[in-house]
């Protein structure tokens, strides 16, 4: 394998992240949020557990608690995204969400009391500036979908922060298992406590169903774990920046969004905060987080 066909493979995930926004933001306009989450990650965590069982190391109890709260970082990140799409643009929720690759550094400097680097706090204006944009043609007046899409990037952020830690010092394989398995418990959990029926059968939602969880979720872990072994972390962060653009694409093909000239503003200068957030400082070799990851 080299480092071209890694690029390949992880841009090819990529766009199944930016592709599965508007499949989810169709899904759960017939179907509610948590019964669509339930079902994707029950699905994705039947799948996994063969492989952790298969691939994975020993199982303690150490692994599952920190599975545990990646699992709940995890939960909230999807359960914002997802609610988010049900007031705000797949377009606007992909973007949004993007702008954890310029939140972690942030969040890391607070936790874990990491330097914030001049590139950083540059992103970090630029960004600002494109949520404005973006969300508020030019005002403060953000909508619903797009502050819960704002807070599914800081869980995101915190969820890439701790796996960051928690991945060096247990087993992958068994991690990947139990977060999946917090996630579909979470989401089974508020399903049933909203009083809506998990195990039923929606025959237009498989596709949608099949796409999130084998592709966007089992296959999308795989492939990222895998694949940074061939690729810088700089081309791999890169190379996940291009998520949003993805989003607002196949937005504008199947759904027909249009974000006008404040937005294609807006999502340039978020883009840009992207990209600069991740780019090494002169005589200053990256780091990254080693599981860089968007969720969706």
């Amino acid at each position: 394998m080299n480092r071209y066909k890694a690029a390949l493979l992880l841009l090819t995930t990529t766009f199944f992240w930016g592709v599965t926004f508007t499949v989810v933001k169709q899904s759960v306009e017939s179907v509610d949020v948590f019964v669509f989450l339930a079902q994707r990650f029950i699905i994705a965590f039947a799948l996994i557990l063969p492989i952790g069982l298969y691939k994975g190391k020993r199982l303690d109890g150490a692994t599952i608690i920190r599975g545990c709260v990646m699992g709940v970082f995890l939960f909230g990140a999807y359960a914002f995204q997802t609610v988010a799409l049900l007031y705000t643009s797949a377009s606007n929720t992909g973007f949004l969400t993007g702008l954890n690759v310029v939140i972690v550094p942030i969040l890391a400097a607070l936790i874990l009391k990491h330097r914030v680097s001049v590139a950083v706090k540059l992103a970090v204006v630029l960004s600002v500036m494109g949520l404005l944009l973006l969300c508020g043609n030019g005002s403060w007046q953000l909508n619903r979908g797009d502050v819960l899409a704002a807070v599914c990037a800081v869980c995101v952020s915190l969820h890439l922060i701790y796996t960051g830690e928690f991945v060096r010092r247990s087993d992958f394989y068994w991690l990947t298992v139990v977060q999946l398995g917090i996630v579909a418990l979470l989401s089974y959990v508020v399903a049933l406590a909203r009083g809506k029926e998990v195990m039923i059968w929606y025959p237009h939602l498989l596709v949608p169903l099949l796409v999130c969880s084998i592709i966007a979720t089992v296959f999308a872990f795989l492939v990222q774990t895998s694949m940074q072994r061939y690729i810088s972390h700089t081309n791999t962060a890169l190379i996940f920046c291009t998520e949003p653009v993805f989003a607002a694409l196949y937005a504008w093909l199947i759904l027909n969004e249009r974000l006008g000239v404040y937005g294609y503003v807006g999502a340039a200068c978020i883009f840009a905060g992207m990209v600069i957030s991740i780019l090494p400082e002169k005589n200053q070799k990256l780091r990254a987080p080693d599981n860089m990851a968007i969720v969706e």
